[in-house]
């Protein structure tokens, strides 16, 4: 099994977020499994292994390059052509296209299924992101009505939602960064995410959506948008509600119906094991074993699959055309 080398731009607080969370929390999946170590690129740091003090190595045969960071993939690509590159995906919709020789694992169907489209001929694979054993329902006393995040949230649900709701009910507002936001979630009845208009103006994709998923676990009941990958494992009616549907009254009616109920229909543990480490490490084993056997064809196979360039689409559609007309033709 080669070596894994995971570039991030630093793992720092400035960089931090849900993309970094989950990036460490896939390469603590991986170290169980093969060497693997964290490598920065844009920042220095005592810990960790600098990019270009990495590439200064003689023999780097073994090691395969793990690219997550969406806005620098293209270049770290150019950068590192000669060796061995994996992307892990998250968002999708950042306009660079990738080799067949550079397999893909996907955090959510959703992206799995643009890359399947924009690089058919790479080796693409499907490896949901983890949520920590912290998160689960400790069956607790919840004294916040309704919990809002305000990052990524929409002006709707910030500026006419929340307000409506205050005459109501104990609404919570996060504008920062939480220590424990598990027992956050396990104090909270009603969960709100609408990430749809942020992802929009961003013009990438939701790459997972976390909150959602852990604010489940800690059984909260959630109302969110379904936007991208929130799709993946949100089901409007049976598992949540569609927020922002149709209009704030509706919007208000159905959640404070929810917040009235007596009995609140708890999703099972069993419902949450395809995102914990140990179904997780079983298959990012597979998935690793089938891309170093990948990487050993590379080395004595070139690639021989026509892609699905913008010329050769053109034709291909030029073709089916004249094949419409001849066909009309001989009527």
């Amino acid at each position: 099994m080669r070596r894994l080398y995971f570039l991030l731009p630093g793992t720092t607080p400035n960089f931090g977020g849900g993309g970094l969370w989950a990036e460490l929390k896939t390469f603590n999946l991986a170290r169980q499994i093969c060497h693997a170590e964290i490598v920065t690129y844009r920042q220095r740091e005592s810990d960790h292994i600098f990019l270009d003090d990495c590439l200064k190595e003689s023999n780097l045969d073994d090691c395969v390059f793990v690219l997550s960071w969406g806005f620098d993939v293209a270049k770290l690509v150019a950068k590192l052509k000669r060796h061995h590159v994996i992307y892990h995906a998250h968002s999708s919709g950042y306009g660079f296209s990738l080799p067949s020789h550079i397999p893909i694992i996907s955090v959510s169907r959703n992206t799995m299924g643009y890359w399947g489209q924009k690089s058919p001929n790479s080796l693409i694979y499907y490896l949901p992101n983890q949520i920590g054993e912290e998160f689960c329902n400790l069956a607790q006393q919840r004294d916040i009505d309704v919990l809002v995040q305000v990052r990524k949230s929409s002006e709707y649900l910030l500026e006419q939602l929340v307000p409506a709701l205050q005459t109501h009910c104990r609404v919570e507002l996060l504008d920062g960064y939480v220590e424990d936001l598990a027992a956050l979630f396990n104090r909270t009845k009603i969960y709100l995410y609408d990430s749809a208009e942020y992802w929009a103006v961003s013009r990438v994709s939701e790459g997972f959506g976390l909150p959602p998923l852990e604010a489940l676990a800690c059984g909260c009941q959630v109302f969110s948008s379904v936007n991208s990958a929130l799709a993946d494992y949100l089901d409007p009616g049976f598992n949540c509600h569609k927020i922002a549907g149709y209009s704030r009254e509706y919007d208000v009616q159905r959640i404070l119906a929810v917040l009235n109920s007596a009995n609140y229909p708890y999703l099972p543990d069993s419902w949450f094991e395809e995102y914990r480490a140990e179904k997780l490490e079983k298959g990012l084993r597979v998935i690793l074993t089938e891309i170093n056997a990948f990487f050993d064809h590379r080395q004595v196979t070139k690639a021989n699959i026509a892609g699905l360039s913008w010329w050769r689409i053109w034709r291909l559609l030029t073709t089916r055309l004249l094949t419409k007309v001849q066909k009309k033709l001989k009527i």
